[in-house]
């Protein structure tokens, strides 16, 4: 018998005890211990037993969800606090560097064109950059977001033609697939500079990390009630054991460490996404390219 009905075979159990000791109502049941009396009370106080379990399993389900919850709270809770430290600490010594290569240039008999002061200077924008991106992440994580009705077509139309910023993007090929046949994909509600945000840190992306010549295809389409983005490029690919690592802050494969960036930029999507109640995927194989999937559910008709 299934654990579902369990308990409603043991209440009929009991119910039909009882209606069969109601016809025996002229007999001195309360003295005799007759069939229908044992079973009925056998049926009831089992389904009772059986109820009042479940009830309990049921309480400690929701105490352990809360618990995880709060742990979760707290554990973002402590790393905002970290990002914002770090920003704190780490902004005046990277100013006072900056200002100390700016001095040293502007003496009398320095070499303007100083490798080394040159290098020092490059690390320390770096580095300013960095901090900035990881506040930006800390804020992401709490901080309110819009909830408009955003056109998932209109991001990618808007992401594709904004690429031209990109160094090296007139020498890969852009594509926009956005079907509208048998309809149009469905908005989202969101924050629209959030999401173009999103979208564009991973075609940035597939520009950096693919070669010239190579195809990007920027896509949105409608799939089981969510708007579904995708970012396609022929780039170099991730490698396997490096495809649970790229949506991590500051952690870089391999393959990406001859390429400047802060290692930020995926994880800045991924807290978006996750914002807008959202999933990330991503798909790779090494030589051939890789495909990053943003799903969001659909806003209300």
């Amino acid at each position: 018998m299934r654990r579902a009905a369990l308990p409603a075979a043991l209440v009929a159990a009991g119910v039909v005890g009882a209606v069969a000791l109601w016809g025996q109502r002229d007999r001195r049941w309360y003295v005799e211990a007759s069939p229908p009396l044992v079973a009925a009370i056998v049926g009831l106080v089992a389904a009772g037993l059986v109820l009042a379990q479940r009830w309990r399993r049921a309480r400690t389900a929701r105490r352990d969800e809360q618990r995880l919850r709060e742990r979760d709270d707290h554990a973002r809770a402590a790393r905002t606090r970290l990002l914002a430290r770090l920003d704190h600490e780490l902004k005046n010594p990277v100013q006072a560097i900056r200002a100390g290569v700016a001095n040293a240039r502007s003496n009398p008999g320095d070499v303007d064109g100083d490798p080394v002061l040159a290098s020092i200077d490059d690390q320390a924008r770096r580095l300013a950059r960095l901090v900035a991106d990881l506040r930006k992440l800390g804020e992401l994580e709490s901080a309110p977001i819009e909830t408009d009705r955003v056109d998932p077509a209109e991001i990618v139309h808007e992401v594709a033609a904004a690429t031209s910023d990109l160094p090296d993007s007139d020498r890969r090929e852009m594509r926009v697939l956005t079907p509208e046949i048998p309809w149009r994909v469905g908005e989202i509600l969101g924050d629209r500079d959030l999401i173009f945000l999103a979208v564009m840190n991973l075609v940035a992306n597939a520009v950096k990390f693919s070669p010239p010549g190579a195809t990007i295809e920027v896509r949105a389409l409608e799939e089981d009630r969510h708007a579904v983005i995708e970012v396609a490029d022929t780039g170099i690919g991730i490698p396997d054991d490096e495809i649970d690592l790229v949506w991590e802050e500051l952690a870089r494969g391999a393959a990406a460490r001859a390429v400047p960036g802060s290692g930020i930029g995926l994880a800045l999507v991924r807290t978006i996404v996750d914002r807008h109640g959202g999933s990330v995927f991503v798909r790779s194989r090494v030589g051939q390219g890789t495909v990053v999937r943003l799903r969001f559910p659909l806003a209300a008709v």
